[in-house]
């Protein structure tokens, strides 16, 4: 098993020769992504959809990290979205969905198996469908067929494909969807202000960037040798806190375990008492052991905040480590912005000190090949 190594995340000649694929200039390219994708949103076509009039329901139908776009479209729109906002992870729409709502098929690939069985699906009900992913891909084909709105994942110079270092891609168009619907104030001024918080946190993290300094590979450090429990304090901190353990698992190969505040008071709380809580002070190794991270957003209830102190100062009462991260900016997509690039960061930086490739996923592809076989 590879140990991590905290002197490889300051060695600039070893974080480019441990990340073949470019990864972190991938992950910097984050800025761009969400100026040019919500460029191509709207010469896509977007704004045709106010004129079909507000659906009964959005479905968002997608797989990892096109799928945490939809919950990104959920927190953005903010708990007061006059709708219901949904994100389908499966094969199968809800029985309830049908033709006065809206399906969004989102896939990064624009040939995501389960993607496109939910866009046939939806087609085949007469739901409005819109996809969203790369042109003449499989996905749009759908589209087109049914008669919908297809909205193209922009290319951008420098990022690898795929949803791990491509999230504003697919999730700009998404939010146009919801500014065309009146379900979210998505303007130029949020959009430029999210990218802005973008390009800062890609400088502050950039590779060249001492530890001490750099808060992605702070994260890392935070992160090595525990077994993360995560917690969002708000559907934006939520939504980001999901979009980091995504990005454990498939960057760093690294589990982790997330949630919401109050959700997580009534379950996993409990582990802070339980035997990976616990600390042998006299083992002759360093044991994993729970490190608790609390996503913190300016948006939180009042009783969220009280349960996120309360539950701080029980972790730390028996020895279980705590990290804080807070959301920056007045716009909630700024603020979701500043929590998921840093998320983002911090997964790749976590991989490469342990000497992993972020950008291999040789396990998902083989499950592919025996699953089309």
């Amino acid at each position: 098993m590879s140990s991590f190594e905290a002197e490889r995340l300051d060695d600039t000649a070893f974080l480019t020769e441990g990340d073949p694929s470019g990864m972190l200039p991938a992950v910097a390219t984050s800025g761009a992504q969400v100026r040019t994708s919500h460029r191509g949103a709207l010469e896509g076509g977007v704004a045709r959809l106010s004129d079909e009039g507000r659906p009964r329901a959005l479905v968002v139908a997608g797989m990892g990290g096109s799928a945490v776009a939809g919950d990104m479209l959920a927190a953005v729109c903010g708990p007061g979205v006059p709708i219901p906002i949904v994100t389908v992870r499966s094969y199968r729409l809800p029985g309830w969905v049908g033709a006065a709502d809206l399906v969004v098929a989102v896939s990064s690939s624009g040939a995501t198996e389960e993607t496109r069985t939910l866009a046939l699906e939806a087609a085949r009900r007469g739901c409005r469908l819109v996809t969203v992913g790369p042109s003449r891909a499989p996905l749009a084909a759908i589209a087109e067929q049914a008669s919908g709105l297809h909205l193209p994942v922009v290319p951008v110079a420098g990022a690898v494909s795929g949803a791990r270092t491509n999230l504003w891609g697919v999730t700009m168009p998404l939010l146009g969807v919801a500014a065309a619907l009146g379900l979210a104030d998505v303007g130029q001024d949020a959009v430029e202000a999210a990218a802005k918080r973008l390009e800062d946190i890609a400088h502050r993290c950039r590779p060249s960037s001492e530890s001490f300094i750099n808060p992605g590979k702070t994260l890392a450090l935070e992160l090595a040798g525990t077994i993360p429990m995560i917690w969002g304090t708000s559907p934006i901190a939520a939504a980001a806190a999901r979009r980091l353990a995504s990005q454990l698992g498939v960057n760093a190969k690294y589990p982790a375990i997330w949630g919401e505040i109050p959700e997580a008071g009534h379950d996993q709380v409990a582990a802070f008492e339980g035997p990976l809580a616990e600390r042998d002070i006299f083992a002759d190794s360093a044991a994993t052991t729970l490190r608790l991270f609390l996503l913190r957003d300016l948006d939180e209830h009042p009783q969220v905040a009280k349960r996120r102190v309360l539950s701080a100062g029980l972790a730390r009462d028996r020895g279980v480590a705590v990290s804080e991260v807070t959301a920056e900016g007045a716009h909630p997509l700024e603020r979701l912005a500043s929590l998921v690039g840093l998320a983002d960061y911090g997964s790749v930086y976590l991989a490469l000190g342990y000497g992993i490739d972020p950008a291999s996923v040789r396990v998902i592809g083989e499950l592919k090949s025996r699953i089309s076989q």
